[in-house]
């Protein structure tokens, strides 16, 4: 395909581990820590936009769904574009239409319609989602795959550092450094303008970076290769399939949690903290999470993956019974923690269900991101429990997502398997 061989080395599994891909990698790591910055701004968002516009829990999460849905809507169309036009491609074109997003914020505090802001999160969104479906995938590529699983959970540590500082960023900007705004400002959203100007700005120069990069191209992963995976339908890869459900029900899980953290702990029963306090905890949630991948990128060259996710899943299963069934700082500490736990989920599970898809591992991608609307869909089911019954009854949400991820680690390894037979 002479559209992505432009600018761009070919190189095959046969000789990945000769190649230098320090620079590659050390590029798209900045990617992870950008979208997991901006990602994680939504949960600061949420009860900044909550109070502007008196929105009950359902409407609040809307801003989730709008976001999370993106992947739903774009997820398959960027597959195909990646797949066509290659990885830096399908970067750079996730980088501008994400600045664009950021941009759409202007206007929408300036009109002051809750409406502007959701379409704004979904042109935002849709700019991730691509960078999302190549950057995930190509890292995975980045090496040997037995080592898929340890690159792509130190690639997600920096995504989690984003989350971690996110929170306490914008905390600050969008309540004040001590949450004391005036009444006027409470009553709009000016102070959500200057941050997601800031990332505007940040996107274009990043886009501008990269378009004067030399990234290798993997050719096992393009059209032009010939091999056995591209004579099957991804649908006869139980693998993959499974592992669509367990990446929606883990992203809507994990976003969740982390949408009610700050309304969480203002319940009395829980720690009946002001809003720009319980913002900054926030931080712990993801920091956990950024300080589990580290752990879990040198672990996982060691313990196999699909013991890793059954594991974790079952201690988070524990930890949201105990936040749900106690109060105070257990209960606060208990949903905290869940965080160290959920780290080495999304990038393991990820690189489990991508195995051996050769040809078709762009599309597999594709599938796989389209599941990340859990993270809208999953928050608004919860947001009406917690409407109809209350915000610790509706952790039961989460909790039976991590039920079927636990059963996903335990049966991955025998659904991969049926597809190696279906390729020999």
């Amino acid at each position: 395909m002479s559209e992505i061989n432009t600018n761009q080395t070919f190189v095959t599994s046969g000789n990945t581990e000769n190649n230098n891909y320090r620079l590659p990698l050390i590029a798209m790591t900045t990617l992870f820590f950008l979208w997991g910055f901006i990602t994680v701004l939504n949960d600061v968002l949420i009860p900044r936009l909550k109070g502007v516009f008196d929105l009950n829990y359902t409407e609040a999460m809307l801003i989730q769904f709008c976001f999370f849905s993106a992947y739903f809507i774009i997820s398959l169309p960027a597959g195909y574009l990646v797949k066509r036009f290659g990885y830096k491609n399908g970067v750079l074109t996730g980088l501008i239409v994400a600045s664009i997003g950021c941009i759409m914020f202007y206007p929408a505090v300036v009109v002051h319609e809750y409406w502007i802001f959701l379409s704004a999160l979904f042109v935002l969104a849709s700019g991730i989602t691509v960078l999302q479906v190549s950057a995930n995938p190509y890292v995975a590529a980045l090496g040997h795959p037995r080592t898929a699983s340890s690159r792509l959970n130190l690639a997600q540590a920096l995504n989690s550092l984003g989350t971690t500082i996110g929170p306490i960023v914008g905390g600050f900007l969008l309540f004040g450094s001590a949450g004391t705004l005036t009444v006027e400002a409470a009553a709009s959203a000016e102070g959500v303008k200057v941050p997601y100007l800031i990332l505007a700005a940040a996107l274009l120069t990043i886009a501008v970076v990269f378009a004067f990069l030399k990234l290798p191209v993997i050719a096992e992963h393009t059209e032009a290769v010939d091999c056995k995976a591209k004579h099957h339908n991804l649908i006869e890869a139980p693998h993959l399939v499974m592992g669509v459900v367990a990446i929606f029900c883990y992203v809507g899980a994990e976003v969740a949690i982390g949408s009610f953290l700050v309304n969480y702990f203002a319940e009395p029963e829980i720690a009946g903290l002001e809003e720009h306090a319980a913002a900054k905890l926030i931080g712990y949630y993801w920091g956990g999470a950024m300080v589990g991948r580290f752990i879990g990128s040198a672990a996982l060259k060691t313990i196999a993956p699909s013991k890793a996710v059954a594991f974790n899943a079952v201690v988070i299963i524990l930890l949201l019974a105990l936040t749900m069934s106690t109060s105070g700082n257990i209960a606060m500490i208990a949903v905290l923690a869940i965080g160290l736990f959920n780290s080495i989920m999304f990038p393991t599970i990820f690189s489990m269900a991508i195995e051996g898809l050769s040809s078709l591992t762009s599309k597999g991608s594709g599938w796989l991101c389209l599941a990340i609307v859990g993270g809208a869909i999953v928050p608004l089911i919860q947001g009406v429990v917690a409407d109809k019954f209350h915000i610790q009854i509706s952790f039961i949400v989460p909790l039976l997502c991590y039920v079927y991820i636990a059963w996903y680690g335990l049966n991955v390894v025998k659904l991969s398997q049926k597809w190696q037979a279906k390729l020999n």
